[in-house]
């Protein structure tokens, strides 16, 4: 190249042809253009092959989070309270460094909308960018904004545990953050499903809650399936499982001391946590909330005289704090229509560690694909059944939770 442009510089007095000159650009530009890419390959190969991975995404923002903590002081601590679609509701828990002071105007301006900052108000914020799916009760970092009313969500601190459930897209979507107590309630009228109480036994098991089974109505053990409900309840506290007995039904009668039989107690196991209650429809989850936090305004529905059980009245994921003043004395989690808690997310070993009892076995089983069926040689589970150390009933429940995790909805 460099002997190419010497003849053509030793030839420059003479006379080019418009062809020639126009030869001795291209190859000039040409010349050019190689030695950019030759020079730039390297460094441009390096940049598409470094792709981060989530792990140093992620890596990535929590230093800038991190940073961002220490220099920016606006920000500032918060629980979530409720979701709604792409907002949430956020209760303020301690004030940023630097409380933000409405600017003066000049007295013939209209006065500017401008929102104070207090402990304890509550704020719909937006959420930044890659952060998780958040949910009542996930305790976060954030930022208000005076002038519009509005907060945005920064990051989100480690949780300890988390319920979820697939949402109508059969996407898993988060329903509380930090639960402490899965209060499972059922009762003698509509009957007791123990394949529902097995299920969210898996649930609890899988997000990391202790589970509390929650009999209402027990006034009623005496008139309505009072023997099998016993039964039931005897079976579970073999197991290890702890129940409370309460009798709060019908809304006229929840301010009734004689209709709350059991509250007490119930209080006592729930103090300083953070509950949610679940079962059937029917079953009074709403009327023990609005006895356990009167001020909570739960809509409580009518049982249906023909099929005896209820209508769901819950619409959204809502923390009902014990103290609105003081997040850490606990609080109930009102979560929208159980039914919608699939198990499809969770993996047979996931199932089956949620069986206390049949999880020792699985291991003693002939083959180690195992499906626990009734008619699976060599399965260990049920000839526990046949010698009488545990129940026909939860084995059958467990082969059916392990069939609709087989049957995925997509």
């Amino acid at each position: 190249m460099i002997q190419k442009n010497l003849a053509i510089s030793q030839n420059i007095t003479k006379p080019l042809s418009a062809a020639d000159a126009l030869g001795c650009m291209l190859a000039n530009f040409h010349a050019t253009l190689s030695n950019i890419f030759i020079i730039g390959q390297k460094p441009m190969a390096l940049i598409r092959q470094r792709k981060l991975t989530k792990q140093q995404i992620r890596r990535i923002d929590k230093q800038q989070l991190s940073n961002q903590d220490s220099i920016d002081d606006s920000l500032m601590d918060g629980v979530v309270m409720a979701h709604y679609g792409k907002q949430l509701e956020v209760q303020v828990t301690s004030l940023p460094a630097v409380i933000p002071e409405q600017p003066e105007i000049a007295p013939d301006d209209p006065e500017p909308f401008w929102q104070t900052l207090e402990l304890n108000d509550i704020w719909r914020c937006h959420v930044r960018t890659n952060l998780p799916m958040l949910a009542a009760g996930d305790q976060v970092r954030w930022n208000a904004d005076s002038n519009t009313g509005f907060g945005r969500i920064e990051a989100v601190k480690p949780r300890t545990s988390l319920v979820s459930r697939p949402d109508r897209y059969h996407k898993l979507k988060p329903v509380a953050a930090n639960v402490d107590i899965l209060a499972i309630v059922f009762a003698p009228l509509p009957a007791a499903a123990p394949t529902l109480i097995d299920r969210y036994l898996v649930v609890c098991h899988h997000a990391g809650v202790k589970p509390l089974l929650v009999l209402n109505k027990a006034d009623l053990l005496a008139e309505e399936n009072g023997v099998d409900t016993n039964e039931l309840l005897a079976q579970y506290a073999a197991l290890g499982y702890e129940s409370v007995l309460t009798s709060v039904d019908c809304p006229e009668n929840i301010a009734e001391s004689d209709e709350q039989e059991g509250l007490d107690e119930l209080k006592r196991y729930i103090d300083k946590k953070l509950v949610i209650f679940a079962g059937q429809s029917g079953v009074g989850k709403s009327s023990l909330i609005n006895a356990l936090l009167p001020d909570s305004g739960q809509s409580v529905n009518i049982i249906s005289q023909n099929s005896k059980l209820g209508q769901h009245t819950t619409t959204t994921s809502r923390l009902l704090p014990f103290n609105p003043e003081d997040l850490t004395q606990g609080g109930i989690v009102d979560t929208p229509g159980i039914r919608e808690y699939g198990i499809w997310h969770l993996t047979p070993d996931d199932i089956i560690s949620g069986f206390v009892e049949l999880a020792p076995l699985a291991g003693d089983c002939q083959f180690r694909d195992c499906r626990h069926t009734h008619n699976s040689k060599g399965c260990a589970l049920w000839q526990a059944v046949a010698d009488g150390e545990v129940l026909q009933r939860r084995v059958e429940n467990l082969v059916t939770l392990r069939e609709e995790a087989d049957t995925k909805p997509y």
